[in-house]
């Protein structure tokens, strides 16, 4: 499955940017849709509340993914890869 990445930078409560990325099936190209799978990630992290929108979240590029990313989207619609700060 391919997937498109959107790259994120979150400002997380305490000041600090959150970089982590939010993958979709490559078909998916509603950017809201991808804005609320963020704010059900932020919520995982107890960031809820904190702005996800275009200024913070951009397409990126297209990429193949490995099974388990494509069996997560498969099941939520969406995979988180978290890259910085996420914690």
């Amino acid at each position: 499955m391919k997937v498109a990445v959107w790259d994120t930078y979150v400002t997380r409560k305490d000041g600090k940017i959150m970089h982590f990325d939010i993958l979709v099936d490559e078909d998916n190209y509603d950017a809201s849709q991808v804005f609320e799978y963020g704010k059900s990630y932020l919520k995982t992290v107890l960031q809820e509340g904190q702005p996800l929108t275009a200024n913070e979240c951009r397409f990126c590029h297209i990429d193949q993914a490995p099974a388990e990313v494509e069996n997560e989207i498969l099941k939520n619609g969406f995979s988180i890869i978290e890259m910085e700060n996420c914690y």
